[in-house]
This record gives C-alpha cells, sequence and structure tokens, in this order.
C-alpha cells in the first residue's frame, strides 16, 4: 500500500482544463436534489432538462439557475450509476461529500492536479497550513504552458481561488482555517468509489491507496 501522491496520469492528463466553477461552492444540497431527479440509464441532458422545469435550486435568476445546474449536471455525469444511486440512497452528508468532491475532480482537470499535486503533497510533507498564495504559485506554473490558462483574467482567477478554497472546506479537505485534513472515508464509500478507479482516492490527503506502487 501506499500513500495517495501525485502520479503521472490519472485519467484526466489529456482532458482540457475546464474552468467554469466560477460561482457557488460544492452545491450539496442541489446536487442531490437533481441526482434524485436522474433516471438510471437516461441520458443527462433529460435530467437538466427535468431539473430546469422543476427548479431544482433556489436561484431567482432564470440565467443563474441554468448555469447552475449545467455545472451540476457536469459533475454528477461524472458518476457511474452505482455511485449516483449510493449518493441518493444510501450515504450520509460527509459521504455525500466526498462523492462529490470526486465529481468535481473528475469533471475539473485543474481542480483534480491541484488536489493531488499541491494537497496532498503537502499533507506528505506535513506542511498542512494551505495559503491562498498556493493557487496562483499553482495557477501561474500551469498557466506557462497553456495559453487558455494564460489568457484568464485576473478578476476570473481571484474568483477560481475563491470557489475552489470555498469547495474544498465544503468537502472537508481543508478547514475553515485554510489547514489541510486527513480525510476518513466509510468503507462503504470507498468500496463504491474503488470499483470505478482506485485512483480517484488520491484526490483524498491521508488517504491511502491499496496496491499502489511502493
Amino acid at each position: 500500500m501506499t500513500m495517495a501522491t501525485r502520479k503521472a496520469d490519472f485519467g484526466t492528463t489529456q482532458q482540457p482544463y475546464k474552468m467554469s466553477f466560477t460561482s457557488g461552492g460544492l452545491f450539496l444540497n442541489e446536487s442531490v436534489i437533481v441526482a434524485e431527479l436522474h433516471v438510471a440509464g437516461e441520458d443527462w441532458k433529460v435530467t437538466l432538462s427535468r431539473a430546469l422545469e422543476e427548479g431544482a435550486t433556489s436561484l431567482p435568476k432564470a440565467a443563474s439557475n441554468r448555469r447552475t445546474l449545467r455545472e451540476i449536471v457536469n459533475r454528477l455525469m461524472t458518476l457511474t450509476e452505482d455511485e449516483v444511486r449510493f449518493l441518493v440512497e444510501d450515504a450520509g452528508r460527509q459521504e455525500q461529500q466526498h462523492l462529490l468532491w470526486v465529481a468535481t475532480c473528475r469533471a475539473y482537470r485543474f481542480v483534480r492536479e491541484f488536489a493531488v499535486e499541491v494537497i496532498c503533497d503537502r499533507y506528505i510533507a506535513y506542511q498542512l497550513d494551505l495559503p491562498l498564495e498556493s493557487f496562483d504559485i499553482f495557477f501561474d506554473a500551469k498557466a506557462d504552458w497553456n495559453e487558455g490558462l494564460a489568457s484568464i483574467s485576473d478578476s476570473t482567477r481571484n474568483k477560481l481561488r475563491q470557489i475552489l478554497f470555498r469547495m474544498m472546506r465544503e468537502a472537508g479537505v481543508i478547514s475553515d482555517g485554510h489547514r489541510i485534513q486527513s480525510t476518513y472515508l466509510s468503507a462503504q464509500l470507498r468500496q463504491v468509489v474503488e470499483a470505478t478507479n482506485p485512483a480517484d482516492l488520491a484526490v483524498f490527503p491521508g488517504v491511502v491507496i491499496d496496491g499502489g506502487p511502493s
């Protein structure tokens, strides 16, 4: 067994950087509502339409509601049907938070890489404080070789940093004081995630991956 550390390939290496997580946060309550509306086997576009019709969020503006639901569906569609079923039927609140963090990391390459290359690496090095500057340093390093990231405005970049830190707090990855926290996954959640991709456990600081390289 080995501690979850940075790997060269987590299945997202070729995934483009989609940086649309500029509002909200983990959307726990809204995500569970949308997942409950999903019919196993149906296209998530159908689920999105149903969620829009039934007003799955409490946002007052139609445009904001539509944008938020699209982002929620973008994350939920990375989950398998078994994971969606677990989210809706069996998971407690903390398990829901953890599973939605997995979905977020699958949906956004940047978030996943930050979780693995910054959060987990700092955890292993016992550097448990996570200053806001860690985002800026990481972003600059990625933007050096990615034109899409380099073209993002300072205001959008600051918003991305704000939302990412909020998501990490809501997922229990960091504390309110921006300290990296050990993650304790339930046996059932771990089993569900491992059935899809054991490498996804690497987005949680302190979680051990079975069968990994020593």
